[in-house]
């Protein structure tokens, strides 16, 4: 979807006046909290009638404002930016949905640790503005902040001299028109902020800094497990705060965030009581409920199992006065039922942040912590000096190369290719002057053709970079969109219609050719690939579809598929005598098509299958992926016997042995797909095929068999418990495999997984499926595997604390902490673990072999036992 309104956006922002609009003007300053933090500060000043978008804005919106940092170990982020300023929720006439967005003014702040003061912070963010008629397209600012080893902070370097220029020219403004800006400002009750060094602080009064609202609570005892916490908001003369009951495209509302647990319920709903005043506000042109001048109290009754455990809950509310307005997002909150201690603020985030467990995954307000320190210390020198990193991408491509290579010898026997062979090398042979110069001509016209493809291969990764070939093989749109366009090139091979280019291309390309030399061979060589299109264009975008997993796959695959394209040429031109060799062009082309149209029907199955499994929509079930397959190569048998015929196919006097021959193939093939239906005792499920490994979905993913019986008690504690590929035991949450590595003291097989991740198929189905390996995974260790395309939604969008990039999946969680903690994104990546969370070994990627496999989980496991007799060497005497 936002590709599209980034087009929208871009078309009307045209005009026809030719005006060049520029609304917006930023400034950089840093303030300096302590010897080590910083505040890095970026202020927007917008032209009226302009607005600028939060950070937090949804998917299918306008682009957010986000930063983006240059990698270094000199500082780290402190959470998340804070915004403050003229920021309100309303409704986008733009983009028609309730939006965050600043107007007049924007400021936002992130907090930074700063080690080394000599080395700059330096990059860029990228923001949209927008007002009721146009969007201007996203615009990237860059920065580059300087310390100093002094109180005083000197201003950062803005490297973009646009916005520089913009910020001199409204420094130099005459005083007059300056004092007429603020008093019109000030008659419209603009709501705009004070400068941002001036930090607010909530609970703390910080050498007079504005603090608008101070908070306390206290916990007020009842009867049978219940009590009732109040929050009191203690306004400071002049201010107001909102109630939950204001609109929704008015001021940010007062509200309360409760943490979901399992040891307390929420009784009811949050109540509000002070001195209330309801009306229209002129600056937010909306009716607002609003409390003035008293103490607002709010009272949340609560039922706790467990009153020595904490509550924790996170405030959002706005403070204004006459000039104006402060939001403040994400306050913690920490209650203590059994004491009664209610803190909120700093004192609540350190509350919070000393129970987190060591080594948890911390969740904070909407910040995700995925680091845990003991893995990323022992990542790098593990326990154990065996097992190996493995990196496939070297072999991945030499398949890939052959992959386009046989695409391009299918390619050479269509109806569109083959003929052109004799009659493009008689051409060369005979208008030559010698045999020498006919070959000379050939080669060219042969390396023309690779050129050609080639460049369409290095095209398509420029364009869409390394991060979106990647994510081609996972994403679920993608997949059902090449799902659509196999089935449209199949039923192009079945000859019900032809997929051709604009004829003017052709006649264009032919033109020149005429030209004859070096220039002309090259484009009759683009000749060839223009009218061959219909023929080869189904191949090049299978292809291609299937390459787009790596940064260099498009440019192998087709380096692959041209070398077969053009091999033919430059041999036949050296060697003309094996000419009378080839068979004659005929019927049996026609049937190359078809039977490749049937093969591209099966392949469209693939892609349909990831869009399922990460989606989680349940249509393509083991069963049904295999029955289709079947039926699909049934017919192709029938074709190929005669049974069947397609529009540009003649009737069939007699079967030919060749015809014959591939007949009988795909009846085996047809009858091999049948025995994927055998059950399998051990895995309690289907015996997957080998051949199927990585096409198939997996055999446990089914719908007639019954679900495999799993520990009833397991499955109450820890809801991620399952029965994985195999029949393994596994869990599918980290935590919860944690937890019981901890409870069993087993070490961790920790499997980076994804559900189109053909790797990890091949892996389940060719290797830990052999006993030696099965046995040890069941027994030694406490398999977890992580999904990291599990397209399932979170409850809110999460940030990560250390890559500062939104997380809406399930699986993006999973990818996050695959990145931060093994500085790796790709799958299969298996880890194992000890309880403690310690690197046993150097973790493996895929490779083949079950023997190689088996060593690596010996390895780990002899290192655990290793590691814990040493453990138990080193406890003092008398422990336990």
């Amino acid at each position: 979807m936002r590709p599209f309104l980034l087009l929208f956006s871009l078309l009307i922002s045209l005009n026809l006046s030719g005006q060049i609009f520029d609304p917006v003007s930023w400034k950089m300053d840093q303030k300096q909290i302590s010897d080590t933090e910083y505040d890095l500060i970026f202020t927007a000043e917008i032209e009226d009638g302009w607005w600028v978008y939060s950070q937090f804005i949804e998917e299918d919106g306008p682009v957010p404002t986000t930063f983006y940092y240059d990698e270094g170990d000199h500082f780290e982020l402190i959470g998340q930016a804070k915004e403050s300023g003229n920021i309100k929720k309303a409704y986008d006439k733009v983009f028609e949905m309730e939006l965050i967005k600043f107007a007049k003014k924007g400021i936002i702040t992130q907090r930074v640790t700063v080690s080394d003061a000599s080395k700059p912070i330096a990059g860029y963010f990228e923001f949209m503005t927008c007002n009721d008629e146009r969007c201007l397209p996203p615009t990237e600012v860059d920065f580059n902040f300087e310390f100093k080893a002094s109180a005083s902070t000197p201003e950062p370097k803005l490297t973009d001299a646009k916005e520089k220029t913009a910020n001199e020219k409204a420094n130099a403004q005459p005083e007059e028109q300056v004092a007429q800006k603020e008093s019109q400002q000030a008659d419209e009750a603009a709501l705009v902020i004070e400068e941002a060094d001036e930090s607010i602080v909530l609970n703390e009064q910080d050498n007079g800094n504005l603090t608008p609202v101070i908070w306390s609570g206290e916990v007020i005892p009842g009867e049978n497990d219940e009590f009732t916490v109040s929050f009191k908001a203690t306004l400071q003369e002049g201010w107001n705060i909102y109630s939950q009951e204001t609109a929704e495209d008015g001021p940010l509302p007062t509200y309360f965030e409760f943490e979901p647990a399992d040891h307390y319920e929420l009784i009811g709903k949050l109540q509000e009581k002070g001195k209330k005043k309801s009306g229209f506000d002129p600056i937010f042109e909306v009716n607002v409920v609003k409390y003035i001048d008293e103490p607002v109290y709010f009272t949340q009754k609560i039922k706790s199992s467990a009153p020595d455990q904490p509550i924790t809950a996170f405030l959002t509310y706005m403070s204004c006065d006459d000039r104006q307005c402060i939001p403040f997002m994400g306050t913690a909150i920490w209650v203590s039922p059994k004491t009664g201690e209610v803190l909120i603020g700093a004192a609540a985030e350190q509350k919070i942040d000393a129970a987190i467990e060591p080594g948890k995954i911390a969740i904070m307000g909407d910040t995700l912590d995925s680091s845990v320190a003991a893995i990323r210390a022992s990542y790098q020198t593990p326990v154990g000096n065996c097992g190996e990193e493995n990196v496939t991408r070297d072999m991945s491509l030499i398949w890939t190369f052959i992959f386009g290579f046989a695409g391009g010898l299918l390619a050479l026997l269509t109806p569109c290719v083959f003929p052109m062979i004799p009659l493009t090398v008689s051409f060369f042979t005979k208008s030559s002057k010698d045999r020498k110069s006919g070959i000379r001509n050939a080669l060219i016209y042969g390396l023309s053709i690779i050129g050609i493809y080639v460049g369409i291969g290095l095209l398509i990764t420029g364009v869409f970079g390394v991060t979106a070939l990647q994510d081609l093989s996972t994403n679920w749109l993608a997949n059902t969109i090449f799902f659509a366009v196999f089935v449209f090139f199949a039923f192009s091979f079945f000859g019900y219609y032809e997929i051709t280019l604009p004829s003017s291309w052709t006649n264009k390309s032919d033109s020149m050719a005429d030209k004859g030399g070096i220039i002309g061979i090259f484009f009759m060589a683009f000749t060839l690939a223009l009218v061959s299109f219909s023929c080869t264009g189904p191949i090049i975008g299978s292809a291609l579809v299937q390459s787009a997993t790596d940064t260099m796959g498009p440019f192998t695959v087709m380096l692959g598929f041209s070398s077969a394209l053009a091999l033919p040429f430059g041999l036949f031109a050296a060697f003309p005598a094996w000419l009378n060799s080839l068979p004659k062009s005929g019927g049996w082309m026609n049937s190359v098509k078809v039977v490749l149209g049937f093969l591209e029907l099966a392949l469209a199955l693939k892609f349909l299958s990831v869009a399922d499994m990460t989606m989680h929509w349940g249509v393509l079930p083991y069963e049904v992926f295999l029955g289709l397959w079947i039926a699909i190569f049934a017919g192709m048998t029938l074709y190929l016997f005669g049974l069947i015929r397609f529009p540009h196919d003649s009737p069939m006097k007699k079967l030919s042995p060749t015809r014959g021959f591939f007949a009988v193939g795909a009846l085996a093939l047809t009858a091999y797909l049948c025995m994927g239906f055998v059950y399998s005792e051990k895995k309690q499920s289907y015996d997957s095929l080998k051949l199927m490994s990585g096409l198939a979905p997996p055999a446990h993913y089914n719908i007639l068999l019954p679900d495999p019986d799993v520990d009833a008690k397991l499955k109450a504690r820890f809801p991620s418990y399952t029965k994985c590929a195999n029949n393994l035991d596994c869990f599918k949450n980290y935590q919860e495999g944690l937890t019981y590595a901890n409870e069993v003291q087993k070490p961790i097989l920790l499997d980076f997984t994804g559900y189109g991740c053909v790797n990890c198929r091949k892996t389940e189905e060719h290797i830990w499926v052999a006993d030696n390996v099965w046995s040890k995974i069941q027994q030694d260790f406490v398999l977890v595997s992580l999904y990291t395309d599990d397209r399932e939604k979170l409850e809110k969008m999460l940030i990560s604390k250390h890559r500062n990039e939104k997380l809406r999946t399930v699986g993006s969680i999973w990818q996050d902490f695959q990145i931060v903690n093994f500085e790796q994104n790709s799958q299969p990546l298996y880890v194992m673990l000890s309880p403690d969370q310690k690197v046993l070994a150097a973790p493996r990627g895929y490779q083949e072999g079950i023997d190689g496999y088996a060593e690596f989980l010996n390895c780990g496991n002899e290192t655990f036992k290793s590691y814990q007799s040493s453990l138990e060497i080193e406890k003092p005497l008398g422990s336990n």
